[in-house]
């Protein structure tokens, strides 16, 4: 066998997330250590034996690993062609130090739901400009964490994927602050200081009420502020600059998603009309 490492791992702008890890290992193996944080891990080939609490553990297809703060664990490849792997370490403020001893019970989480929404999280992070959706996602695999390791999981997963809350009074003031904040943003800890709600609530009230999530609606007003800059004669550069996008290919890739056409060709497309 080959030994073979890729690593890749940066500290995103979203709060309470200290650093995601991409990993492929065909021969390292851990020792035993702890974290400060918690680790939550999904493998996406081969598989991962570690030792937790002294129980043997593992991570079969599928599964959605979270190991706790301050209990040691190693790890290692357990098939010959070694594992790749995604690792968010979240701190705090996204599971307290209540729910370590049922992490410890408990690390290996079957749910096609959590495992979903986990690799969306992984997705958003590695687009500079999409914070908001990552955290989004975050508040949301949190209530379900949550739900998986407290007293009476059952009542809280049985609801489904993306059953929403219905709030409409919170919801709108959430749009509103969205709203008057179009332009430089708002992460979702900073908007549920100011409206003195959960995150996970806000999302769930927002798409509860608007039948869209809440990174979807200020990207689609972004987008709507961007098409009028276009057809005024801006380019593109500009444009993204000025209407809350983190680059140009940021705003492309919205845009294309909306609109079906890149910026440019859509503000061309209006200059061929105006002739």
């Amino acid at each position: 066998m080959t030994s073979r490492q890729e690593i890749s791992a940066w500290r995103p702008a979203v709060p309470g997330v200290t650093e995601v890890f991409h990993a492929r290992f065909t021969e390292h193996a851990y020792p035993m250590h702890v974290h400060d944080d918690w680790t939550l891990l999904i493998v996406d080939d081969g598989a991962v034996r570690y030792d937790l609490d002294r129980h043997e553990r593992g991570t079969p297809n599928g599964t959605v690993s979270l190991l706790p703060p301050y209990v040691p664990h190693n790890g290692s490849p357990a098939t010959a062609h070694g594992f790749r792997k995604r690792v968010l370490y979240l701190d705090l403020t996204h599971l307290d130090e209540g729910l370590i001893g049922a992490a410890v019970d408990r690390p290996d989480l079957v749910d096609p739901v959590l495992r979903r929404r986990v690799e969306q999280v992984h997705t958003a992070l590695a687009r500079p400009g999409d914070e908001l959706e990552a955290e989004s996602r975050l508040a949301l695999i949190g209530r379900r964490l949550r739900a998986h390791l407290g007293p009476a999981p059952a009542a809280e997963l049985a609801e489904g994927p993306d059953r929403g809350v219905r709030d409409p009074g919170i919801a709108q003031d959430f749009r509103d602050l969205l709203d008057t904040r179009l332009r430089e943003g708002t992460t979702l800890q900073e908007a549920a200081s100011v409206l003195h709600a959960h995150p996970a609530h806000l999302v769930r009230a927002f798409s509860a009420a608007f039948g869209i999530a809440p990174h979807q609606y200020l990207m689609s007003r972004r987008v709507g502020l961007a098409r009028r800059l276009l057809l005024d004669g801006a380019p593109p550069g500009e444009v993204a600059a000025s209407t809350g996008f983190y680059d140009q290919s940021h705003l492309t890739r919205h845009f294309q998603r909306v609109w079906g056409v890149t910026p440019g060709r859509y503000a061309r497309t209006g200059r061929a009309d105006r002739g």
